[in-house]
Formats: structure tokens, C-alpha cells, sequence
């Protein structure tokens, strides 16, 4: 990797709670908690979803960074939605999380050696994961799920 990559995908990654936030920008409480595409999360448990994974990739990136092949676990995202009441957290708390953990951890990839970025760990479901991936699969985590909010404002009519 190279530095204009690794500062690319920074920003990327930082990036990433901006577009979440624009696509849940001026939608009322009964919009967001609501579920307009039938057997669908609504899309606050959609925002929930993202930005309780967003920790769990840190933790991950984290232990890549600082142990050798470290063992990354796995996490049950409908254990999350059933358990965790995501129609009972706020909006905009949520979404500041998110901006505060990936603006947090930037911090750190932007000062780790080049090197560091093909560092592995293994997650017990997918198997060798180097730390650039860990990253890519943030970047793609949000817009991912954008197209997901974005059909339910569709069909909301907002």
C-alpha cells in the first residue's frame, strides 16, 4: 500500500457517518421507527445496526493492529436487533457515536507504519483478514445500507 491509498481510504472511512447522516436527515420519529418495507428493519434499526458494528470493527482493527493474527469473533446481527432496544436509542446520539469512533480511530490508522495496514487477524467465520480489508469493509458497511434507508424513504414518500 501506498500513502495516497492509505490516506484515501481515511477519508473514506471518515467520511462514511456524513452520507448516514444525510440519508437520515428530516424524518420524523414515527419515520424512522416505522417499517415500510415489510419483513425489513426500520431505519433506525438500521442506523443502530451500523453503528453498534462500527465498535465491534474497531475492536477488531485494534487487535490487528496490536497482536499477532489475533482471533476476530464474529457478531449475530439479528441477536443485536432483538436485544439491544433500537427503537428506544436517539437518532442524533447515535449518528455522533458513530462520527466520534471513526474519527477516533483515524487517528490511529493514519499513524501506523505502511506495513501495518497488511497486518492479519483471523475471524473465526471468514478466516484471514488483513487489516486494509477491515477498513474497506467499513467504508462499504454505510453506503451498503444507504440503499436500504434510501427504499424505505421511497416508499414513505419522503
Amino acid at each position: 500500500m501506498d500513502t495516497a491509498t492509505r490516506d484515501r481510504l481515511i477519508q473514506d472511512y471518515v467520511s462514511g457517518p456524513t452520507t448516514l447522516r444525510n440519508a437520515v436527515r428530516n424524518l420524523t420519529r414515527e419515520q424512522l421507527t416505522c417499517r415500510p418495507v415489510a419483513g425489513k428493519m426500520s431505519i433506525l434499526e438500521v442506523v443502530c445496526h451500523i453503528v453498534d458494528f462500527d465498535p465491534v470493527y474497531v475492536e477488531r482493527m485494534k487487535r490487528t493492529i496490536t497482536m499477532d493474527r489475533p482471533a476476530l469473533l464474529g457478531a449475530d446481527e439479528n441477536v443485536f436487533l432483538q436485544k439491544l432496544s433500537y427503537h428506544h436509542r436517539d437518532l442524533n446520539e447515535e449518528l455522533t457515536i458513530l462520527e466520534l469512533t471513526r474519527s477516533s480511530m483515524a487517528k490511529i490508522l493514519k499513524h501506523l507504519s505502511l506495513d501495518a495496514w497488511d497486518r492479519e487477524g483471523i475471524h473465526n467465520e471468514r478466516g484471514p483478514m488483513t487489516l486494509a480489508k477491515m477498513v474497506e469493509n467499513m467504508i462499504n458497511h454505510i453506503p451498503h445500507h444507504v440503499k436500504f434507508i434510501e427504499e424505505k424513504r421511497k416508499v414513505l414518500g419522503v
